[in-house]
């Protein structure tokens, strides 16, 4: 038969061209998309409550019996009001409509139903206005409730899910083996579908969702580790010798373990394997990342060729610069730097040596992967703060090289689980330990009456000579009530409490070069306040700064906090971190007594995913990975059970170019838009 996926929905009853434009709408254009269009939630009818124990407010079902015919009124606008009685043996409840014009066809008197919907009680009694109903006859105790757009409502979507899931073949393709599936207690694709729109209880529902969950991530987790098997090939950079500790007697201080862990990570990439090195070092903010990936550049220039390292901002090059330039003092190392800020000469000169390949390490911004950019010998790419930069951009800096190795800096913490699949195309190391000259920031959250002795705080710190930062979360007046402005609040604060005070201001509206000016000068002490929104979450290294006041704290995730809490703390000085919210909900009082117990980043995140799900994690869909349908990537149970699957795939059939994965495989090439055909023919 041919594949559902390539059946228009207009060969469903009922869904001709008007309808079937209302279904693109919401993606769906095939009876294949249609049965892969899962519920966004649930009515449980399966628990029902009697009238006289219903509470006004709140949500039931009902099995009631309809008293009296169904009575319609015309309100002003020629709106429909109809009306009816449905009993119980404990009481009654009145039923009203809005402009269902087919309601009284659809509700007999004397014929038991089922009412799904919320009470309200008054002084005329107990009603529910336009409630989901179904004859106690028939109807399935779970009913499932679909994202809807104007003119295309559930009850419609539901009646076009069925006739599609009559449309299945009786033994539907299952793209997971039965060996898989039997080890893992999963049930067969066919059964998943029907049983995901209309199960029969909550068991069953819960063993559908299990089963598409878990292939969804498993196909995801498979794709993105055949990214990283097969992406580029073999690489062009021979080294063969390991100088990272020679590197280390460069250095002034002794490097922690979690450090030397992964550079010998990275080293063993680079020495014994054929394919470039593709790897990610995450570690917390002050973790000492930047001292890992100079060892590695040390090593790939000390084996004769050439590394990049690109920062997201000018200032934050600079700094990398005048970092690695510390580093290898003492050594033949030659450091450039190359930004957009330069003049065009100097431009000019810093591209020559990169091009003679007398620059051994260059460092820089955007401008290393324009066109005017060439490397004679380019044998390591580092990119500084992954999520800044797309694969897109990674993929250009490589290209400056044959086959180069790639090492990706994040300081963002991200649960083990979660980063196995969303880093899927990098091996990780993690660096889960601080310096031990660090001091732990301490963290307190306050309301806003405290304010007035935060800024007597500030002020002490500042006389000491410290710097401070206050963040806000949005920069316009007017975007919400009770949220502090950016713009107004530093305009305040220069006219009061910090008036004899040099103040500066940087919000994310601003232009690039006037964000790089005010970060320049509070980097040189210039300034000794900084009021910002959150532009500052990554951003220039002030060893000097001491204090860091969040406002409407409630506002920001845990991850965002705790990244803009590690802006502080650099230096010798103790740190303090301030939440300021007047919030008096649970959750967010639960949120930020985490953020003042830790400072484990790793710790931090697990509870961010937990509370928040991982839309901290990524913004605006940076990552860059596949749109999914029905996971979730707080789902930590449904992400753990598809990393063993893939691992006992992996192990068992060795490559997804197996036979038995031949379904499997296609899966996968679809979900990454590679050609792959659907399980649904």
């Amino acid at each position: 038969m041919p594949s559902l996926y390539k059946t228009p929905l207009t060969t469903l009853n009922g869904v001709g061209e008007k309808r079937a434009e209302l279904f693109e709408r919401l993606g769906v254009r095939t009876v294949g998309e249609l049965i892969t269009f899962y519920p966004r939630t649930y009515e449980d009818w399966s628990v029902t409550e009697k009238i006289e124990n219903t509470e006004s407010g709140g949500l039931y079902c009902i099995k009631a019996v309809v008293g009296i015919p169904v009575s319609d009124s015309r309100l002003s606008g020629n709106r429909l009001l109809s009306k009816t009685v449905a009993y119980d043996d404990t009481g009654s409840m009145q039923l009203v409509f809005f402009n269902n014009r087919y309601i009284s066809a659809m509700l007999r008197q004397g014929e038991e139903y089922f009412f799904y919907g919320k009470i309200n009680i008054d002084s005329y009694g107990t009603h529910m206005l336009s409630p989901a109903f179904a004859k106690s006859s028939e109807g399935t105790k779970i009913h499932p409730i679909y994202r809807q757009t104007a003119g295309l409502v559930t009850k419609t979507i539901r009646g076009c899910v069925r006739q599609a899931l009559d449309m299945l073949p009786p033994q539907v393709n299952d793209p997971i083996p039965e060996q898989v599936r039997r080890h893992f207690s999963l049930i067969e694709l066919g059964q998943a579908l029907r049983d995901v729109h209309f199960p029969s209880d909550r068991e069953a529902l819960d063993s559908a969702r299990r089963r598409l969950i878990c292939e969804e991530l498993l196909v995801l987790n498979l794709g993105m580790r055949d990214l990283r098997t097969h992406s580029r090939g073999v690489s062009g950079v021979k080294v063969s010798a390991d100088y990272s500790d020679e590197f280390a007697s460069l250095l002034p201080f002794t490097m922690t373990g979690a450090q030397q862990r992964a550079i010998s990570d990275c080293v063993a990439d680079i020495t014994q394997k054929s394919v470039p090195m593709n790897r990610l070092v995450q570690g917390d903010v002050g973790a000492g990342k930047t001292a890992v990936a100079a060892s590695v550049c040390y090593t790939v220039i000390k084996n004769g060729y050439q590394a990049a390292f690109m920062a997201p901002t000018e200032i934050l090059a600079r700094q990398h610069y005048e970092t690695f330039c510390r580093f290898f003092e003492g050594s033949d190392v030659n450091v450039v730097l190359l930004t957009g800020a330069l003049k065009e000469k100097e431009k000019r000169l810093v591209r020559e040596q990169i091009a003679n390949g007398s620059a051994d390490l260059v460092i820089g911004t955007h401008a290393l992967i324009t066109d005017k950019t060439a490397f004679a010998d380019l044998g390591l790419a580092v990119t500084d703060e992954q999520h800044r930069f797309g694969v897109a951009q990674r993929a250009k800096l490589i290209g400056k090289g044959e086959n180069p190795h790639l090492l990706v800096l994040s300081a963002t913490p991200i649960p083990r689980t979660l980063g196995l699949i969303i880093f899927g195309d990098l091996d990780i190391s993690v660096i889960d330990e601080l310096p031990p000259q660090r001091k732990p920031v301490k963290t307190a959250a306050v309301n806003t009456s405290r304010r007035a002795s935060i800024y007597r705080f500030i002020k002490n710190e500042i006389a000491e000579g410290r710097q401070a930062y206050i963040v806000c979360p949005l920069v316009e007046e007017g975007e919400l009530d009770n949220v502090a402005s950016a713009e107004e609040y530093a305009a305040d604060l220069m006219l009061r409490e910090f008036a004899d005070i040099p103040v500066g201001l940087v919000h994310g509206q601003m232009r690039s070069d006037e964000k790089e000016s005010v970060m320049a000068r509070f980097a040189a002490n210039e300034l000794s306040l900084i009021v910002a929104t959150t532009v500052i979450e990554v951003g220039v290294d002030v060893p000097n700064a001491s204090v860091m006041v969040i406002e409407n704290a409630e506002r920001f995730g845990l991850s965002q906090l705790h990244q803009l809490r590690g802006r502080v703390g650099r230096g010798e000085a103790q740190s303090y971190c301030i939440l300021i919210s007047d919030s008096q909900n649970q959750k967010t009082a639960e949120r930020l007594k985490i953020l003042c117990e830790t400072n484990d980043g790793f710790k931090i995140a697990d509870e961010d995913l937990r509370l928040r799900g991982p839309g901290d994690f990524f913004g605006s869909r940076q990552h860059g990975l596949p749109q999914l349908s029905i996971a979730d990537f707080a789902d930590s149970k449904s992400l753990e059970l598809s990393q063993k699957a893939a691992d006992y795939i992996i192990d068992v059939y060795r490559d997804l170019r197996h036979d038995d994965l031949r379904l499997l495989k296609a899966e996968v090439d679809r979900l990454f838009d590679r050609g792959g055909q659907n399980s649904l023919n």
